[in-house]
């Protein structure tokens, strides 16, 4: 950011690393942003010398912005892996009760159900058999009717 001219401020840092504001806050890495800051604010001010700055001043400033950036990146790594490790942990200390709590109330659920499954199944043999017998019920009433109706045109 720096040797690319952009205002250094703790939030574009965190913009730029992807990263939260509080992370540049913390010791270790303020120090570097209030560094930036301080060349930048330097650098924006006329020069006293006449000529500016040389480039074995530019060369030295670039290079140690570049160590600096390494520094960060590395730490920003560093601090990115140690943040999922753990939240990670969180999570699985979180959830273990929280599991465990759903895993029996699904188990309770799960025995409703075959309970209620196995009430329906008997419901429903129990109702087939009953449509089995009227079925029948209906075949001998129609049976019983047609005979009638013949026995009555045989008579006229």
């Amino acid at each position: 950011m720096e040797g690319a001219g952009e205002r250094i401020t703790f939030s574009a840092v965190a913009r730029k690393a992807g990263v939260s504001t509080w992370l540049t806050y913390r010791p270790g890495i303020r120090e570097y942003i209030d560094d930036a800051r301080l060349r930048q604010q330097t650098a924006l001010r006329p020069h006293t010398r006449s000529g500016g700055p040389t480039a074995a001043t530019l060369r030295t400033d670039l290079e140690h912005a570049r160590t600096t950036i390494t520094a960060l990146r590395a730490e920003r790594d560093e601090l990115r892996t140690a943040l999922r490790h753990q939240l990670g942990r969180q999570l699985d200390e979180a959830s273990r009760p929280d599991l465990t709590v759903r895993v029996d109330d699904l188990t309770a659920r799960n025995q409703q159900l075959a309970d209620q499954l196995k009430q329906a199944t008997e419901h429903n043999t129990a109702l087939e058999a009953r449509v089995r017998a009227l079925e029948e019920d209906l075949t001998a009433a129609r049976t019983s009717l047609r005979r009638m109706i013949r026995t009555e045109n045989r008579l006229r």
